[in-house]
Parts: structure tokens; sequence; C-alpha cells
């Protein structure tokens, strides 16, 4: 029934598993015991239709840590990995960072997990995500301040670093069937794709602080270097690990 899928025993057995209430290594040490298989199978079609596992179990694996996802805010992808490690790096440990558009707030905690010293404002439009962020951060035991704003609104402290992963895609853009499920405003960034992230470094140039990175799309390192530019920032592009442009940082 999932032969269509990428993963198909991977993630079968990830939907056993949620049914049960069990880790996966329940299935294989108990590979007798009955069960009623109806819910199993119903969330079966649902993947098979497409809809994502990680909405089916309420569950996204993220940075090696396990984090709550509910329809209707944006699944972590593994590459937003690398912004991480790339902001951590650049920060001394102690600076007060904005993150623009937050989600689930996978972004947030990892920073505060690896320096917990940092000030985390992080912001969002959408109710649910920062309803989500907030038990995600009570989940992984970390203070973050999740404020609904739309960029840095409303945030009137002093801020040292901005970053964020913002909607970057071209609209009208055929995305793949699964991705469909997920909020529209959390992956379309505009006629262009790139117009949340001008907005985003227009905001940062216009600000105090000293350091910004994004997450961008991979065709868009040209035009985002020259409009960067245009403002007198000059930024450092980044590669995924398909060695696909990928994000930016710019330091004043």
């Amino acid at each position: 029934m999932l032969r269509d899928v990428e993963r198909p025993r991977l993630e079968a057995e990830m939907l056993l598993a949620h049914i049960l209430g069990k880790e996966r290594i329940y299935l294989h040490a108990h590979p007798d015991v009955m069960i009623e298989a109806e819910p199993f199978f119903t969330l079966v079609r649902r993947r098979a239709e497409g809809e994502p596992v990680e909405y089916l179990t309420g569950k996204v694996s993220f940075y090696g840590e396990e984090f709550h996802i509910t329809p209707g805010v944006l699944i972590p992808r593994p590459e937003t990995e690398i912004l991480i490690e790339k902001v951590a790096k650049e920060l001394r440990g102690t600076e007060r960072v904005a993150e623009i558009g937050t989600g689930s707030g996978v972004i947030a905690i990892i920073l505060k997990k690896l320096l917990p010293d940092l000030q985390i404002i992080a912001t969002d439009i959408n109710p649910k995500a920062i309803e989500l962020a907030k038990k995600n951060a009570a989940l992984h035991g970390v203070e973050i301040e999740f404020r609904l704003a739309s960029y840095i609104e409303g945030i009137t402290e002093p801020i040292d670093a901005i970053v964020s992963n913002p909607p970057y895609i071209k609209r009208g853009y055929k995305l793949p069937k699964s991705v469909r499920y997920e909020p529209q405003n959390a992956l379309f960034g505009g006629e262009e794709g790139d117009e949340v992230l001008r907005r985003i470094v227009t905001i940062f140039a216009d600000s105090d602080a000293k350091l910004l990175a994004c997450e961008m799309g991979y065709d868009q390192r040209a035009p985002m270097q020259v409009f960067m530019r245009s403002l007198g920032l000059e930024p450092e592009f980044y590669q995924d690990l398909a060695g696909l442009d990928r994000g930016f940082i710019v330091r004043k």
C-alpha cells in the first residue's frame, strides 16, 4: 500500500508503533502480538494518499531530537540543521537573537540548547505555530519568548542577530504531493519567491543587528547577492549536503 512512499517499511513501522504507543523496537521484539489492525490501516491509507507521516504521528525528528508537530505548521527539514550550525558558530553565546517565522520552534530551541545563555525572541504570524512552539520549548525545558507578530514587529529590545527560515518558493511552483498538505504561507515567498527574503534583509539593514542568517532556495543566490550588495551588504553563501546553494550569512 505504501509502495510509492520513499521509505515504505520504515514508515509502516512508524505508523504501527504510533498506533500501539510503543517504540519501533517493540515491533521486532514482539512479532506475534495480535492487535486491532483497522486503526493502523486507516493511517496507512492516509499516508498512501500523500499525507505526511509526521502529521499522522504528531512527531518529527530534527537535529537528533524529537518534537511535536501538527497540521497547519511547516514540517522542519534536515537542511535547516545546517543553518543552525552556521549561526551557532557566529555567536558568542550571550546575544539577543530574533527569529522570524519560528514555525514549530525548532531553530530557536536547538540554538538555546547549544548556547543556553542566548536570549531568543521568536515571532510568527500563525497562532497555531506559536502554540506549538511553546509546547516544544516546554518539552525540551528551554525558555524562549514567542510572540505572535509579523517579522520583528513588537520587538523593541535591541537585537544582536536575526535568523530565519522564511518562505522562499516561487508562487505557482508545483509542489510534491505530500508538501501540499503543509501551510502554503510558510512555503511561498511571493510571485518571484524571494520577496520575504528581501524584506528580512531590508529589516536587517535598517536595524542595529550585526548578524543575519537565512535559508533560501537553491536558485536564489544571484538575485539575492545583487540585492544585498545594493544595500551595502556582502553575503556569504553556504551549500547543503547536495552541494546546492541553501542560505547565507551577512555580517556588519
